[in-house]
């Protein structure tokens, strides 16, 4: 079985960040999205894998899967317009040929291993298995109604008016069966060529569609609330206590702290859970739980939670800084007197004088 990777799109709900940077490589706990996602399919031993880039962040991409720590061969595919999941598939035909294969949308986040759901499908042989999340929001994603015992009766993308709240999350696993569908379907009112709609021509088809319930949590990092909240359920559930930079007698560290080499702290406390990268420098600065500090960063006289900052940023005199992304090397410094709490998402290489 083969893993095709969705890592092109704009990124437009994302932006300011996403002026400079792939969307899928805004770091949760200071790795990239898309690393949790690699990590994942390593973990189904899968070896093949295509990924889909886009012209604006393609180079990106590859630079940052070179080092290639879960030993795949990569494929990449160029999409020049973001025009739909199933046009991803479409130009990933060449790549996939007639396998099997599992589609995994490269900056989604879930919590538990595909593996259980990945054996169903080998078992059953289902020409589609998708899987499904309640949520409170389902007008923002595909949607998928089923009956009593279960069985799937129609998707539907982005609905006004959901009749389930059942999202489809974004994973699924496919047989050869979905090429005909895909090439079986229009662009939707939006321009795209949707994927619960060429699962729906599957049903339609009399093709078989299994479903399954995701039994942990599931994140589209598309958001600035998304990332942040994916930011603290990482450090929730993987980051364990690690010191490895420099803790001096003056400062305290509590729960499950990551200090990275070479980072040096001074006179400052950390509540975990926190990561702090190489090389980065913290002092007289109080940092809450949830927060994710890159390396090379410079920090003073600041206090922060429930915050991901990039590499290279710069922070003096902060009274307060919650719920914030900072790209990298951006600076935010206070010049008053005025005390505040300051929320912000900046891009990389921003000025922010308060």
């Amino acid at each position: 079985m083969k893993a095709l990777v969705l890592a092109g799109g704009k990124g437009t709900r994302l932006r300011p960040l996403t002026h400079t940077a792939a969307k899928q490589l805004i770091p949760i706990a200071n790795r990239p999205i898309l690393f949790y996602v690699m990590d994942q399919i390593a973990q189904l031993n899968m070896t093949e894998v295509g990924v889909v880039i886009s012209p604006e962040t393609g180079s990106a991409i590859r630079d940052a899967l070179a080092s290639n720590p879960w030993g795949c061969h990569f494929t990449f595919i160029p999409q020049d317009e973001p025009l739909g999941l199933a046009h991803a598939v479409k130009v990933g035909r060449d790549f996939l040929e007639s396998d099997a294969f599992l589609m995994y949308l490269g900056d989604n986040l879930i919590g538990e291993s595909l593996q259980d759901y990945v054996n169903e499908f080998e078992r059953t042989k289902p020409d589609a298995l998708i899987l499904l999340k309640e949520v409170d929001n389902p007008r923002m994603f595909g949607v998928a109604e089923v009956d009593g015992s279960g069985r799937i009766t129609r998707l539907t993308e982005k609905p006004d008016d959901p009749q389930s709240k059942l999202a489809l999350v974004g994973t699924y696993l496919f047989s050869q069966e979905i090429h005909a569908a895909v090439d079986a379907i229009a662009p939707s009112a939006r321009g795209e060529l949707e994927i619960t709609d060429a699962i729906q021509a599957l049903l339609e088809r009399g093709k078989t569609v299994q479903s399954s319930r995701l039994q942990s949590w599931w994140l589209d990092t598309g958001k600035k609330d998304d990332l942040l909240e994916a930011n603290r359920l990482v450090l929730d559930g993987w980051v364990q206590r690690d010191l490895r930079g420099n803790v001096d007698s003056e400062s305290r560290v509590e729960g499950r702290v990551v200090v990275e080499d070479g980072a040096q702290i001074i006179r400052s406390e950390i509540q975990g859970p926190a990561v702090i990268g190489k090389g980065t420098t913290l002092e007289n600065v109080r940092v809450g739980p949830y927060t994710s500090i890159g390396s090379d960063c410079s920090i003073t006289s600041t206090k922060l939670e429930h915050c991901v900052i990039m590499d290279g940023v710069r922070l003096e005199g902060v009274e307060q800084l919650k719920d914030s992304i900072l790209g990298q090397h951006a600076t935010v410094r206070r010049t008053t007197d005025q005390q505040q709490i300051l929320r912000l998402m900046i891009g990389d290489d921003a000025e922010v004088c308060v």
